[in-house]
């Protein structure tokens, strides 16, 4: 009787971490604003052709949806044009860099996250 209560916790923790796992991977993918600042690159695009406009308009639109990987791209793509000024250069750099550490710092978090969230399961299991 023992055992199947240990195996009904087993399968309770493993769902927890499988939830903890799935909320740090969602805030990882999906996260609002998370504290990259745009006005660098938008500013020094304001008075660039506009299909360069358009291509760092696609990037920012994507860094405020919080899809970093999509805004990552887009960068990376814009930053090959041959027509760009030494400030669209540095800001997309700028950027990019932001963008990148940001990421980092969640995937960190996330990663903490779930460490507590097992260590929690652990504790809970050895009650």
């Amino acid at each position: 009787m023992k055992q199947i209560g240990q195996e009904v916790k087993v399968k309770h923790s493993a769902k927890i971490v499988g939830v903890a796992l799935a909320v740090g991977i969602g805030l990882i993918g999906c996260s609002k604003r998370g504290g990259v600042d745009t006005g660098k690159l938008e500013s020094s695009f304001q008075t660039a052709e506009q299909a360069l406009k358009t291509e760092a308009d696609k990037a920012v639109a994507a860094i405020k949806a919080g899809n970093y990987e999509q805004a990552l791209a887009e960068l990376q793509n814009l930053a090959k044009k041959a027509k760009l000024t030494a400030e669209q250069q540095q800001a997309i750099k700028d950027t990019i860099a932001a963008i990148e550490k940001l990421m980092t710092e969640m995937a960190e978090k996330a990663a903490s996250d779930a460490e507590k969230a097992a260590g929690d399961i652990k504790k809970s299991l050895g009650k």
